[in-house]
C-alpha cells in the first residue's frame, strides 16, 4: 500500500530525476547562452575554428573573498543554531549564541554598506571584512595610491564614533 508520503516522495525524487538528466544532457551552448546577463560574451572565428571568451564584471578575487567570507558565516551560524535548538544547552549559553547570530548579521550588513558606500564615493570595487574593532578593506585596483588609501580610511572612519583600525590593500 503506497501512502501519501511515500507518492510525495517519489513524485519529487522523479522530477529532480529528469530535471538533472536534461541539464546533464543540455548542450553548453545553451548554458552559456543562459548565464549572459552576469557575463560579456565575445566570439571571433578563425578558419571553421571558433574561440570564446568570457569576461567577469566582478573581479575574481573579490568575488571568491566574498564566498570565502560567506562560507565561514554561514558554517558559524549554523554551529550557534545547534547550540540554540539543543536541549541540554543552559539558557545562558543560548543568549550567548543569540547575541553572536545578532552580531555576525549586523556585522554582515554593515559590510555591505560600507561596500556601497566606497562604490559610491570613490567608484571602485571593494570587499570588506568586519572584526572586532578590525576592519580589513580590499580594493580591486592595480594603482596603490596612499592618498586614496587615507580617504577611503577617513570615509570609513566617518561612520563610527570610537577609533577603529582600518586597513586598506590594492590587489587585482
Amino acid at each position: 500500500m503506497i501512502n501519501k508520503r511515500s507518492l510525495w516522495f517519489f513524485t519529487l525524487f522523479s522530477l529532480i530525476l529528469v530535471l538533472s538528466i536534461y541539464y546533464i544532457t543540455m548542450p553548453s551552448e545553451m548554458l552559456l547562452n543562459n548565464n549572459s546577463k552576469s557575463t560579456t560574451k565575445k566570439e571571433s572565428v578563425n578558419n571553421s575554428n571558433e574561440q570564446v571568451t568570457v569576461n567577469i564584471e566582478e573581479s575574481d578575487l573579490l568575488a571568491a573573498l566574498r564566498v570565502e567570507s560567506d562560507s565561514e558565516m554561514e558554517s558559524e551560524i549554523e554551529n550557534l543554531k545547534m547550540v540554540l535548538t539543543d536541549d541540554k544547552t543552559s539558557t545562558d549559553d543560548k543568549n550567548k549564541a543569540y547575541e553572536k547570530i545578532k552580531k555576525l548579521n549586523n556585522n554582515r550588513s554593515e559590510e555591505e554598506n560600507l561596500e556601497k558606500k566606497v562604490k559610491d564615493e570613490f567608484n571602485l570595487d571593494a570587499f570588506i571584512k568586519i572584526e572586532d574593532d578590525q576592519i580589513k578593506v580590499t580594493i580591486d585596483s592595480d594603482i596603490h595610491d596612499n592618498s586614496l588609501a587615507n580617504k577611503i580610511m577617513r570615509s570609513i572612519q566617518s561612520n563610527y564614533d570610537t577609533n577603529k583600525y582600518i586597513s586598506v590593500k590594492f590587489q587585482k
